[in-house]
């Protein structure tokens, strides 16, 4: 699914390409995506005529800044951005890459006669109008040690779970993680509140090390943590361990992540 570099990404895409246009027109053929209580019409009315000013991102959320409501977009696990026919980021990173018009939950018209699309196979992205920000926690590409701090203090779940919790980091998702907690030689199921001083700075160095690294290779699907059976550690040869922790399948070496 789309974690924070895909939606960087996306995020970027649009800069280059939506601000400073003016929507004509709303289609919302699917009102399932779209959340927090407007209707399909009430959220054409509201965005009809305005001009968006600019793109911004928090986690996996971008917000579309208008001179109205601030149009809130989350891909979900499968959707993208669609900008006058083009789409966001590598189509060979995701499953489904034909045109299939369902997959066309909601778009803007603009007055120039183009468009801009959430696509969305899955079904499980969503829209909103005004989303509030405050929900998500600091953003994992600028995360401070303090942050880090405040976000595992005194917290009883598995590390894995902290640094998947939205409210706690915002934007990092199952293969960020895992591979941030190899790099960091952390285990997944470690009590979150039990990391010492060391074991925090070894931690955000992993995060920020991560984040550049995949980033520059193209995604977070570009690891080096092997995710399939019957495979051993680069780091040290010993076979990787399969488990699900905060309900998600996860890998990881128990030779050296303690």
């Amino acid at each position: 699914m789309p974690e924070i570099l895909e939606v960087e990404t996306a995020r970027e895409f649009l800069h280059e390409r939506v601000p400073g246009r003016r929507i004509a027109a709303v289609d919302a053929p699917d009102s399932w995506i779209i959340k927090g209580g407007p209707a399909p019409s009430d959220v054409t009315d509201v965005l009809t005529g305005t001009t968006i000013g600019g793109v911004r991102r928090r986690g996996k959320q971008l917000y579309l800044d208008t001179d109205g409501p601030v149009l809130g977009v989350h891909l979900g696990m499968s959707g993208r951005v669609v900008v006058d026919g083009e789409a966001a980021g590598d189509p060979l990173v995701y499953g489904a890459n034909g045109e299939n018009p369902a997959w066309l939950r909601f778009g803007v018209r603009f007055d120039d006669d183009g468009g801009l699309w959430l696509r969305d196979p899955r079904r499980l992205g969503r829209i909103e109008l005004d989303p509030d920000e405050e929900r998500l926690g600091p953003d994992a590409l600028a995360l401070s040690g303090r942050e880090l701090t405040a976000a595992l203090d005194r917290r009883s779940a598995p590390l894995k779970a902290v640094l998947m919790d939205q409210r706690r980091v915002a934007g990092l998702g199952n293969l960020l993680v895992d591979e941030t907690l190899w790099r960091a030689a952390l285990g997944p199921g470690r009590l979150a509140g039990e990391l010492d001083a060391d074991e925090r700075r070894r931690l955000l160095r992993s995060i920020r090390t991560t984040l550049r690294v995949l980033g520059r290779r193209g995604g977070s699907h570009t690891g080096d943590l092997p995710r399939e059976p019957n495979t051993v550690c680069p780091r040290d040869g010993a076979p990787l361990r399969r488990d699900t922790v905060a309900g998600r399948t996860t890998w990881w070496c128990p030779a050296h992540q303690r």
